[in-house]
């Protein structure tokens, strides 16, 4: 079978990677080594709170992985990575061979993992309204 390139996202327990960052994350190279896939790039996304408790953690480091593996083989990383006690979730997805190239080189990259959100301002005649009924109402 051929070696696609997929996408790796891992919930760490947050505690675990606090005391040991290096022990938990080092796990997840070394495991897609060992099903035969070479890591093309790896690296923190976030840390935040999760939306529900998932096995009684209420808080989880994202950590974004690509590697290319033999499609046969991601049950077996799959079921590896379900026992490993410092990944709470995982989730993988095969990248389409068009844009491979540019995801892995943007996480490589190291940009922001997500984007601040950006607020619109006010319209302009919605401020001078505001501010002409304070006028008023000062007089």
């Amino acid at each position: 079978m051929s070696k696609h390139v997929y996408e790796g996202m891992f919930i760490l327990d947050s505690n675990r990677y606090a005391r040991d960052a290096a022990g938990v994350v080092g796990t997840i190279p070394t495991t897609v080594q060992q099903m035969g896939g070479e890591v093309l790039a790896s690296r923190l996304w976030e840390e935040r709170r999760l939306a529900y408790p998932i096995k009684g953690h209420r808080k989880g480091t994202y950590w974004l992985t690509y590697f290319r593996l033999d499609g046969d083989k991601v049950t077996d990383l799959t079921r590896q990575f379900q026992l490993n006690d410092g990944v709470v979730r995982s989730l993988f997805l095969k990248i389409d061979p068009r844009i491979s190239d540019a995801m892995v080189q943007h996480a490589l990259s190291g940009g922001p993992a997500v984007k601040p959100r950006e607020t619109t301002p006010a319209p302009a005649a919605a401020v001078e309204d505001v501010e002409g009924e304070e006028e008023k109402t000062e007089e």
